[in-house]
């Protein structure tokens, strides 16, 4: 269990401290320079110590502004902290009632959340990030539990999936549907790790990888790409080019992750991992083989 927590903690904390510094050096040298944020109440410096020490999900005041998005990351750690004993517990269950379980879990616990305070539980604010997470990780952990215990043939699990995706589309065109909703995207998902996967993709096997660091450095890359453009003036722009703008920094948002894998996080992964650097040899040798399960896991994010 020790290792466990180590192995979780070691995965998150110091790419999210690298970007946390990256992030405040950038704004710290802008406000040196005299350029002020053109909103400055995201960065509020008191929020910061919360965000940097991930405990803002936990009702621990701050955290707002910065780079945001990591409140996920803050309940996320105390999900999967949580994750050996949960595992423990379902393993007793036929994989059925598991799922019908993380159903009633999600419903009773939207319902809590809307009574007592005052929001569905997929609209809970910041600072109860972690009963926001846990009822919605639950049900991912009870559909990969049943996919992992029930064979389902691929083809009616495509279908499945498909007519999951199709319901997913015409629900949000119709009104909003939300816990309906995460339950078809639980489908979704399931139904992905259930289909085989017949060519594997290096393009998609790389995008995978980078997706950690797509999330970690996603918001620092928007933040400085649309500030240097506002500074320039793109309020004043035609449509058109602001659209292309628009585009560049999509993609420049790809190529900032990938820097920061290949760059950073990789190198210290290996380094804080020395019994995987012979696997590390291409990221390519860290994901599994096609096999009756379409799920692809590297041995990276595994471990």
């Amino acid at each position: 269990m020790r290792a466990y927590a180590r192995q979780r903690l070691l995965r998150v904390i110091p790419a999210h401290l690298a970007v946390s510094l990256i992030l405040v050096a950038i704004v710290g040298g802008a406000a040196l320079a005299g350029v002020a944020p053109s909103n400055p109440r995201w960065f509020d410096w008191s929020q910061l110590p919360a965000q940097v020490l991930l405990v803002q999900a936990y009702g621990v005041p701050g955290g707002q502004g910065w780079n945001a998005p990591t409140w996920t990351l803050s309940a996320l750690i105390g999900c999967y902290l949580l994750l050996p004993w949960t595992c423990r517990a379902l393993w007793r269950w036929p994989p059925v009632l598991v799922v019908i379980g993380a159903v009633v879990l999600v419903v009773a616990a939207d319902l809590a959340a809307s009574l007592w305070l005052g929001d569905p539980i997929f609209r809970l604010p910041m600072r109860y990030g972690i009963l926001r997470a846990l009822p919605l990780f639950l049900l991912g952990v009870a559909a990969a539990y049943y996919g992992s215990r029930v064979y389902v043939a691929p083809r009616l699990a495509g279908a499945i999936g498909v007519g999951a995706a199709v319901a997913l589309v015409g629900l949000q065109a119709v009104g909003a549907f939300s816990l309906l909703s995460l339950g078809l995207l639980a489908g979704i998902i399931w139904a992905a790790g259930a289909v085989p996967v017949l060519r594997p993709s290096r393009l998609i096997e790389h995008l995978a990888l980078m997706s950690f660091s797509m999330f970690l450095t996603n918001e620092v890359s928007r933040i400085v790409w649309f500030g240097l453009l506002d500074a320039l003036g793109q309020d004043a722009l035609p449509a058109g080019a602001r659209w292309a703008l628009w585009s560049v920094g999509f993609a420049g948002a790809f190529a900032a992750a990938a820097v920061f894998r290949y760059g950073f996080d990789r190198p210290v992964q290996i380094w804080l991992n020395p019994s995987r650097r012979n696997r590390a040899v291409g990221d390519h040798a860290a994901v599994a083989a096609p096999r009756a399960s379409g799920a692809v896991v590297s041995a990276e994010h595994a471990g």
